[in-house]
């Protein structure tokens, strides 16, 4: 399946993304998604949609801990997960906007 993307690797269209579409998404990254990662991805994606928004990073730690406890609610978890600017990147895997403060 060939993925519509933006210059900067993000679904065109939100309606694109499936399961396998995020494990093209995330081998663009050199990731090989795990279980870990795709609890991050699924809170991403459940948050996007209650609040129509691809949370920042601080809103992305705080949602992780709040649901998945204080040991995952951590940068350090998360960055060893996706990298050094996590919410961009599991926004992306995720199939969702790039959180607007990200460059």
């Amino acid at each position: 399946m060939t993925l519509r993307c933006d210059k900067e690797g993000f679904l065109r269209q939100l309606t694109d993304w499936t399961p396998t579409a995020a494990e093209q998404l995330a081998a663009a990254e050199n990731i090989i998604l795990t279980e870990p990662h795709w609890e991050i991805i699924n809170i991403t994606r459940s948050y996007y949609q209650q609040f129509n928004v691809s949370p920042p990073t601080r809103v992305l730690i705080r949602i992780i801990g709040a649901q998945l406890g204080p040991e995952k609610g951590r940068s350090i978890y998360v960055m060893q997960l996706f990298g050094g600017k996590p919410a961009k990147l599991v926004a992306k895997i995720a199939g969702l906007p790039k959180p607007t403060n990200c460059d």
